[in-house]
Formats: structure tokens, C-alpha cells, sequence
């Protein structure tokens, strides 16, 4: 029963993307991107619910947008509006009384007015300046009534518009990252090396010349899994790792205890800064599938001044 309801769903949305009238998603998309005032969303119902969440994904990215409850629209609300906005009302049959009540005190405002309906004809649609159909067949319930494929094909039309908006924008990665200081967005956004990475005492570091044997204890105690080879000016020659030492002691045996850990070590090892994002330097560990790195120095310039780890990536929530 659930494949088929996933095969009904399909072929509905299919229904729209294959009838939907780009010429008129144009017009209503160059008339959102000119307003000069707020887009303002309404609507009653499950579609307040996607009028609420279509305001807030355009808010998130830079768009001056903003839902409206349509009761309290009545009782003072719209003393925010002005004749430089833009009202959209989302309603599948646009014949919603209290959506209809709106209108001639909107238009007293001055203010744009936008209707995103799926059926034809609707009373919404003849009283606003723009109408958009959103075309479906039929909902998911069986009864025909409970919106289903009419509320996902308004979200998806929300979705698309405030995605090229945000394109027409230019939006740039630092504002969306200024938009989305909390949550994992916004770590992932937000968070850098620095702020994670250990410096000081805490980062593994030897020298070339330095014996396998001698730096077994700094290994083990600094956790990291390896050891930052750097040269007298601190400058990062390489990297022995765990795996090193483990493939050190199959060819050597007992004698690679004995044997200098520049003989054991990888050479030019990936590395990031201290001001790039801790997401980005953890896709760089996880960039080659067949060898997965779990650490990172940390160079600025060509010295190193500490080591990353994936676990206090993950740990950090990013």
C-alpha cells in the first residue's frame, strides 16, 4: 500500500512540474525580486503552515519577507504594511472567507496583492493584481480533502522561488554564513580551526632526526594518533602516524625502534590553516575514501601551530 501511495505522489508532483506556466512563474519571480518594500505571506490552515516556512527560507537568505496570520491581519497587524509591498496569500481553492475578508483593507494599504491557488476560477485569484496557479489532479487522501499534494507542491514553489532569488541576489557564502549563527548551520557555517584545533604543548611535534624510540612516549600522551615532524624553524616536513610506526615495525622489526622517524614518515601530508571552516577541513580528511586521514596539521604560513583531529570536529556538534 505505501509503494503505491509513493508512485501516486510522484506522478502527482510530476503533474505540476509538467503543467505548471513558467512564462507567468517568471513574471511573479521578476516582481518579487523588484518589490522594494517586504513580500508578506499569508494563509489559512495547512497552507498558513507553508506560507510560515516560505517566509522564513526567503528571510534566511537576505529576502525581506515575513508571515502575516490573516486573523490578526484584521485586528492591527497590517499597520505594517505599505504600498511598496507585495501580499501573498497561498490557498489550494482561493475561496477561503477569511483570506477574502483581507482584501479591501489591503487594498486601502496600497499594497500589491498575489495569489498562489490551485484550481482555476477562484474568487481569491479574480481579486488580487497576479494570480498563479499551482497545478494538481487530485490530493493524496483518498477523500480528496486533506491537503497532501497541494501543500507540497506550494512548499516546493516556495522553495524554487526563494532558491533563485537568492541567486538573482548574488548571495554570497558570508552573508547566508551571518544569517545562521546557531544550530549546526551555523557551527558548520561558522565554526574555524582555531577555535578547535590544539596549539602549544598540546600539539605532537619532533624533530627529523629524532629515533622512533624517543618519541613513543609523546605519541602515546599528546591522543593524537601521530607525530608533527617540523624542521628548527618549525616548518612542517612531514607526518608519522600510527600506521607508520606499524608498517616501521613489519619491515625493521625490533630495529625500527632504532631507526630516525624522518625514515618512516609521509612527506607533504595534507594540512589546513587556522581560518578555514572545521566542516571544510573535515571533508579534506574524509577527500580520498581508500586514505582517510583523522588529523590535520595546522600551518600558518609554512610553520605549524597546531594539530586538528576529526573527533573534536564531531565532538563539536559541526
Amino acid at each position: 500500500m505505501l509503494k503505491k501511495l509513493f508512485d501516486t505522489q510522484q506522478e502527482e508532483i510530476n503533474y505540476f512540474f509538467n503543467h505548471v506556466d513558467v512564462e507567468t512563474a517568471e513574471k511573479l519571480l521578476r516582481m518579487l525580486y523588484e518589490c522594494p518594500g517586504m513580500i508578506v505571506f499569508t494563509g489559512i490552515g495547512k497552507s498558513s503552515f507553508v506560507a510560515q516556512k516560505i517566509a522564513t527560507t526567503m528571510a534566511s537568505v537576505s529576502i525581506k519577507s515575513l508571515f502575516l496570520s490573516s486573523v490578526d491581519a484584521l485586528h492591527g497587524d497590517i499597520g505594517i504594511l505599505s504600498q511598496n509591498d507585495i501580499f501573498v496569500f497561498i490557498s489550494r481553492s482561493g475561496e477561503t472567507e477569511e483570506l477574502l475578508q483581507l482584501i479591501p483593507f489591503l487594498r486601502n494599504k496600497g499594497v500589491k496583492l498575489v495569489a498562489l491557488v490551485c484550481e482555476k476560477d477562484s474568487s481569491l485569484g479574480k481579486a488580487c493584481d497576479f494570480e498563479m496557479i499551482l497545478p494538481i489532479q487530485k490530493e493524496l487522501c483518498p477523500f480528496g480533502l486533506m491537503p497532501t499534494t497541494s501543500a507540497a507542491v506550494q512548499m516546493m514553489f516556495g522553495d524554487i522561488l526563494a532558491t533563485e532569488l537568492m541567486i538573482m541576489n548574488e548571495l554570497k557564502i558570508e552573508d547566508y554564513r551571518m544569517n545562521h549563527p546557531a544550530g549546526r548551520i551555523g557551527k558548520r557555517m561558522t565554526l574555524q580551526v582555531k577555535d578547535l584545533m590544539l596549539r602549544g604543548d598540546r600539539a605532537p611535534i619532533c624533530r627529523p632526526q629524532d629515533n622512533v624510540m624517543d618519541i613513543l612516549v609523546e605519541l602515546s600522551n599528546k591522543q593524537c594518533g601521530c607525530m608533527l615532524i617540523v624542521d628548527e624553524s618549525k616548518e612542517l616536513k612531514g607526518i608519522f602516524t600510527d600506521g607508520d610506526l606499524r608498517r616501521l615495525l613489519q619491515s625493521h622489526g625490533s630495529n625500527a625502534l632504532s631507526q630516525s622517524i624522518e625514515e618512516g614518515m609521509t612527506a607533504s601530508p595534507k594540512w589546513t590553516t587556522g581560518e578555514h571552516l572545521a566542516f571544510d577541513a573535515m571533508k579534506a580528511m574524509e577527500s580520498d575514501q581508500k586514505h582517510p586521514v583523522t588529523v590535520l596539521p595546522v600551518l600558518e604560513g609554512k610553520k605549524v601551530v597546531g594539530i586538528i583531529r576529526m573527533h573534536d570536529i564531531i565532538q563539536s556538534g559541526v
